[in-house]
C-alpha cells in the first residue's frame, strides 16, 4: 500500500490544485472532512493541512449519493444498496483507468468518492466489518493487484470500520463485464465460499460498481446461507438459539451505479 499511500498523501497535502480539472484549487468539501482524529500528533498535523482533493466547482458538477436501490436475497429479504455517485462520466472512466490499468493519477479522485458514502448508522469499529467483493485468483494474477481491496482499505480508514476477508470467489467464474442481467445472475451460482465466519453480524459489503448488483446480491445471499446453516445447527445441538438471534444485518455500498439519465 506505499505506493498508493504516498501519492495520495501528495494529493492531499501538497497538491493545491484540483484532481479533476487540474485548474482550480482544492477544497475540503462538507461531505468529504475526514473523521475528527485525537488518536496522535501525526493525525492532527494531517487534518490541519489537508487541502481536499477537488475543488468546489469540479465537487459540485457531481451528482452525489442517489438513491439506494434493493435486490432480493431470500425469502422476505432484500439487500440495500447504495452508491456514492452514478456511474456516468467523468466517474466512469475514473474507475476503468484505475480497475485496469492500475493507474494511480486516478486513485486520489477515487477517494474522494468513496468519502461520499454516508456512514451507516450504528456501526462501529466494534460491532461491523467492512466486506470487499472478492475477486478469483486468475483475475488477480493478470491484473496485478486488487483494485476493490484497495479502495475498502481507504474506506475502512474513513469509516474506522475494519475489513473481513473470509469470503472467497471461485475461480470458475467469468467477468460480470458485457453480460446481460439475466447472465450475470447464472454466472454468480455459487461463485462464493466463506472460509470461516463473520467475527460479527452487521456486514457491510463493498464493491466498486453495482451494475445490476448481481454480484453484491450473490455474495450476500452466501452469508445468509451460512447464517442459516449456522441457526440449523445450533438447534441441532439443543442450543436455545433462534435462528432471528443468527441472522447477520447486511447492506451494501459501491462507488458508482446506473446512470442520472436513465
Amino acid at each position: 500500500m506505499t505506493p498508493y499511500r504516498s501519492g495520495l498523501w501528495l494529493a492531499e497535502y501538497l497538491n493545491l490544485r484540483c484532481q479533476l480539472c487540474h485548474v482550480y484549487p482544492s477544497a475540503l468539501q462538507p461531505q468529504a472532512r475526514p473523521q475528527p482524529s485525537t488518536s496522535s500528533l501525526t493525525s492532527r498535523v494531517c487534518d490541519r493541512f489537508n487541502k481536499g482533493l477537488l475543488c468546489t466547482y469540479c465537487h459540485d458538477s457531481i451528482a452525489w449519493c442517489p438513491a439506494p436501490f434493493t435486490v432480493d436475497i431470500s425469502a422476505g429479504s432484500s439487500l440495500s444498496i447504495q452508491a456514492a455517485t452514478y456511474y456516468d462520466y467523468p466517474i466512469r472512466q475514473i474507475i476503468r483507468a484505475f480497475k485496469h490499468a492500475e493507474d494511480m493519477a486516478k486513485l486520489p479522485l477515487l477517494v474522494h468518492v468513496l468519502r461520499q458514502l454516508p456512514r451507516p448508522t450504528g456501526c462501529h469499529g466494534g460491532n461491523s466489518v467492512i466486506v470487499p467483493m472478492p475477486t478469483t485468483d486468475s483475475r488477480l494474477v493478470k491484473r496485478g493487484f486488487d483494485p476493490v481491496t484497495i479502495l475498502s482499505l481507504y474506506l475502512s480508514k474513513h469509516w474506522q470500520i475494519p475489513l473481513w476477508h473470509g469470503a472467497w470467489r471461485i475461480d470458475d467464474t467469468v467477468s460480470q463485464q458485457g453480460l446481460t442481467r439475466a447472465e450475470r445472475l447464472t454466472n454468480l451460482d455459487n461463485a462464493f465460499v466463506l472460509t470461516e465466519p463473520p467475527p460479527v453480524k452487521r456486514l457491510l459489503l463493498f464493491d466498486d460498481v453495482a451494475t445490476t448488483g448481481a454480484s453484491l446480491q450473490a455474495l450476500a445471499r452466501t452469508l445468509c446461507e451460512s447464517s442459516s446453516t449456522v441457526s440449523s445447527d445450533t438447534v441441532l445441538s439443543g442450543q436455545n438459539v433462534t435462528m432471528d438471534t443468527q441472522r447477520y444485518h447486511l447492506s451494501a455500498y459501491a462507488l458508482a451505479h446506473g446512470s442520472i439519465n436513465k
